[in-house]
């Protein structure tokens, strides 16, 4: 684990937070900002810009739940979120809200790193999951488009399918755009034009 993450606290409990200063400081992860509230809290932590959140909500209720998850969705960062009870509904309300680790009555000192630790691999392979699923969506419109625009360019020019990619990519080189980008301006001028 890195010693130098930006570490977010969010704890109204001094003595739950100072539980937390205790493992976070004997793994050697000194960088610690606390809130002991959650007023204006999304812009206070993109303010403070940290690469972890933990938040320790003791016994939270919907609202302070439903806070917290939007929080959550809109920082795009690791958030390990401590509480003493818990239901079904709200660990399923943390998962699909991005939270990365939801732990139950687990407060203690002697496992925090390896919180933190679980916390931002977790993250980290959520946020790869992610970039990959939008690469894949990406790709495969890219190609839907190609296939539409090549088969404009064979109705119109009366040509096979090797060469109206070769016509894509030709333009493609000469105007300096990517492929899926000749294709779509082909595709849009020939819906105008009807």
């Amino acid at each position: 684990m890195e010693t130098d993450l930006k570490i977010l606290l969010i704890d109204e409990n001094e003595a739950r937070a100072a539980i937390l200063f205790e493992g976070l400081r004997a793994s050697g992860l000194d960088c610690v900002e606390w809130l002991k509230d959650t007023k204006n809290l999304s812009e206070r932590i993109f303010a403070l810009d940290p690469d972890v959140i933990l938040v320790d909500l003791e016994n939270p209720n919907r609202d302070v739940l439903e806070q917290m998850f939007q929080v959550s969705r809109e920082v795009k960062r690791p958030i390990a979120m401590f509480v003493d009870q818990s239901d079904s509904q709200s660990i399923h309300q943390a998962i699909e809200a991005g939270v990365s680790a939801y732990i139950v009555d687990g407060l203690k000192s002697e496992r925090v790193k390896s919180i933190v630790d679980m916390t931002v691999s977790r993250f980290n392979a959520f946020a790869k999951l992610h970039r990959e699923l939008a690469e894949a969506k990406t790709a495969l419109q890219d190609r839907k488009i190609i296939d539409k625009a090549k088969g404009i360019l064979m109705q119109q020019r009366d040509i096979g399918e090797a060469e109206a990619y070769a016509l894509l990519r030709k333009a493609a080189m000469n105007k300096g755009q990517k492929i899926s980008e000749i294709a779509s301006s082909i595709v849009t001028a020939s819906e105008l034009l009807g």
